[in-house]
């Protein structure tokens, strides 16, 4: 703190009882007080206000400190972000890209348990929706085939395919690649054959299962 009265204080010390210099009492006037006037003797009220000196901060510091808050308002924006978009993504997709040739039902002389999707050799299939992967290799008529069972207890089932890039326990998402397409086992061709069995391991209509999650073989 600055006490801004210090000098004033030091010129009415000076200046106490004295008169100005040529007065005369016979010239009415009257003498100067300068203490009166500085504000130094007995009138209190009149004592010289104290001055206070701003105090002042690092602008260095303020800085970071508003860049750390910033970040650190960015990164739980970024998380919260990917948080909805994790949430909103697709929950159910189209197993694999190419064209529907078979539906479910009687066949040949047989009952078709599952539908048929032609495609490229080698293109990829991928889970309909999140699950866990219970088993993946070979089986009797399928060559390989991968089966994934999803939280609402139903399983869907992948055959045919050239290779698996999925293993068993592995957890997938909508959309992630679990094969290449091909055509073994009993297969007139390359293509992905595609099974939905219920909770109770019933064999249903895939092509009517996707339609009510909105997907169109």
């Amino acid at each position: 703190m600055v006490v801004a009265a210090v000098a004033l204080g030091a010129i009415a010390a000076a200046a106490a009882g004295q008169t100005l210099k040529g007065s005369s009492p016979s010239d009415d006037i009257a003498p100067v007080d300068a203490s009166a006037a500085f504000g130094v003797g007995g009138d209190s009220s009149a004592a010289p206000e104290i001055l206070t000196v701003a105090h002042t901060t690092d602008g260095g510091v303020e800085a970071q400190k508003f860049s750390k808050s910033a970040q650190m308002i960015a990164s739980r924006t970024a998380q919260d972000n990917a948080a909805k978009q994790e949430a909103a993504g697709p929950k159910y997709v189209k197993p694999a890209q190419g064209v529907f040739t078979s539906g479910f039902g009687y066949r040949w002389g047989t009952n078709h348990f599952g539908v048929d999707i032609a495609g490229q050799f080698g293109s990829p299939e991928v889970a309909v929706a999140d699950g866990v992967v219970i088993e993946a290799g070979p089986a009797s008529g399928f060559g390989l085939w991968v089966r994934i069972q999803h939280p609402d207890g139903y399983i869907t089932v992948y055959g045919h395919m050239d290779s698996i890039t999925t293993h068993e326990g592995a957890r997938v998402k909508a959309g992630d690649q679990i094969a290449r397409m091909g055509n073994r086992g009993q297969s007139t061709g390359t293509h992905l054959h595609f099974e939905v069995w219920d909770p109770s391991g019933k064999k249903i209509d895939p092509q009517t299962w996707l339609a009510a999650r909105g997907i169109t073989l």
